[in-house]
């Protein structure tokens, strides 16, 4: 099992300076979602926002085909993709869901988080959907303290969505963040409490729900980023990023 680095106080603060920029642009971004803008234009609007932060998008240019990386700095994901959609032209419409995700690097260290929003009025399946995803998050990151297990937090993600009649994704996960975007260890959706790697004070994760109305199973589009629902229902997404404390966790990414 790989070793999940422990941060230092001051790596933490590092961190925490990446997650207000994170938590800050995702606000901002929410901000402009309603019917008739476009993705792309909320991308360049978190672009220029980081940026004038001091910060880095973390998601331009990252993957690991150099031929494909990822070219824009949100994820913007909607209906029916669960992550990673790809902005561009098209223009959000009235009773949509869009799930923006936004990764930042400042001073080398990374700050990840994402939410859902409404575009102007939704459904009552779809408000729904949100809802539980967004208290699943809760859920989980009421279990990430010192001296639990990791699957403590999957578990509580994974009760959560089922008794609302939902599925959790299984082929994504959250993970490690720190000095990279993607560190050990993986922190799945679903698993037994009680198993799993001990956590730690000063472990920094990136927890996120992804929660399908429907089945679990998820395709990829030809694009090789875009993941959708195999059936074609709506997906919700939420995440912070959190430090582990022997309480509870502190989220780096919360706004406010």
């Amino acid at each position: 099992m790989a070793k999940v680095p422990v941060k230092s106080q001051r790596e933490i603060a590092l961190m925490r300076e990446s997650g207000r920029i994170v938590a800050e642009a995702l606000a901002l971004v929410g901000g402009h979602v309603r019917p008739g803008v476009s993705t792309r234009e909320l991308d360049a609007l978190a672009e220029e926002f980081i940026r004038s932060q001091g910060g880095i998008p973390a998601f331009k240019g990252y993957g690991p085909d150099r031929r494909n990386a990822f070219p824009a700095t949100l994820c913007v994901s909607i209906d029916d993709v669960v992550v990673h959609g790809i902005p561009d032209g098209r223009r959000l419409e009235e009773g949509e869901i869009v799930s923006v995700d936004v990764g930042v690097k400042k001073n080398g260290w990374f700050g990840d988080g994402a939410k859902t929003f409404p575009v102007g009025r939704i459904n009552e399946e779809k408000a729904r959907l949100l809802k539980v995803t967004e208290e699943a998050l809760e859920k989980g990151i009421a279990q990430a303290r010192a001296g639990n297990k990791l699957h403590d937090v999957s578990s509580a993600v994974q009760r959560h969505v089922e008794a609302a009649g939902y599925a959790v994704v299984r082929d994504l996960v959250g993970h490690g963040i720190g000095k990279n975007l993607h560190e050990d260890p993986a922190v799945p959706n679903f698993g037994v409490p009680g198993t799993g790697v001990l956590l730690r004070e000063d472990m920094t994760l990136a927890i996120e729900p992804m929660v399908n109305a429907g089945t679990f199973a998820v395709r990829l589009d030809e694009d090789g980023w875009t993941v959708r629902t195999a059936d074609g229902r709506p997906s919700a997404h939420f995440e912070h990023t959190v430090a582990i404390t022997q309480g509870e966790a502190e989220i780096l990414t919360r706004h406010g």
